[in-house]
């Protein structure tokens, strides 16, 4: 955890009241957390502000700045918002668990935590699921490549999971998927 050593917060020494951090995550985090994160490079503002009572630490996070991920249409990478806050709960016990999503004890004899991949799980799930670029921002290249292979595929299975906009439909509408045309003239008693 030597590397990580930057994102540890001296729970024990604190006194009783409010206290504040500030981190910079830059591309270097990012490299630090390894190969296996969907984000690789960023820069983002961190405030940890921290509340300690007799018997819990309340951790309130905001976090906001930019980071680049890659398009899950085209894999070129693109640049999203960050801006976010977050809570965690922090108690002392006798071996690390996570109680909730909100909840983290942590064995009293280390008396301090290391909040480097809370932060990484806070971007991360402030971003969206899909993540792709703006209509007509994709890699032209690959959205050709992936087009003709969506549409052999298709033919070979006799089943298409088009559920994405048309790729070369720069107008912004969705094609119609002839399956669900069906539907529309379903009448529904009240």
């Amino acid at each position: 955890m030597g590397k990580y050593s930057k994102y540890n917060i001296p729970l024990r020494s604190l006194e009783d009241g409010k206290h504040e951090f500030t981190y910079q995550l830059t591309d270097e985090y990012f490299k630090l957390l390894g190969e296996d994160t969907d984000i690789k490079k960023g820069s983002l503002d961190v405030v940890v502000s921290l509340k300690k009572t007799a018997t819990t630490f309340e951790l309130n996070f905001v976090i906001a700045g930019k980071v680049k991920v890659p398009c899950d249409r085209c894999l070129d990478e693109m640049i999203m918002d960050v801006d976010t806050k977050s809570r965690l709960i922090v108690k002392f016990g006798n071996e690390y668990s996570e109680e909730s999503d909100e909840i983290v004890i942590i064995p009293e004899e280390d008396g301090q935590i290391n909040i480097s991949w809370f932060l990484y799980e806070f971007i991360a799930l402030s971003l969206p699921m899909k993540k792709v670029h703006p209509q007509g921002e994709c890699n032209k290249t690959m959205t050709s490549k992936l087009k003709r292979h969506k549409t052999s595929s298709s033919d070979e299975d006799g089943d298409d999971n088009d559920d994405e906009m048309d790729l070369d439909d720069d107008s912004g509408e969705a094609s119609s998927d002839s399956r669900w045309d069906a539907l529309k003239d379903l009448q529904f008693e009240e």
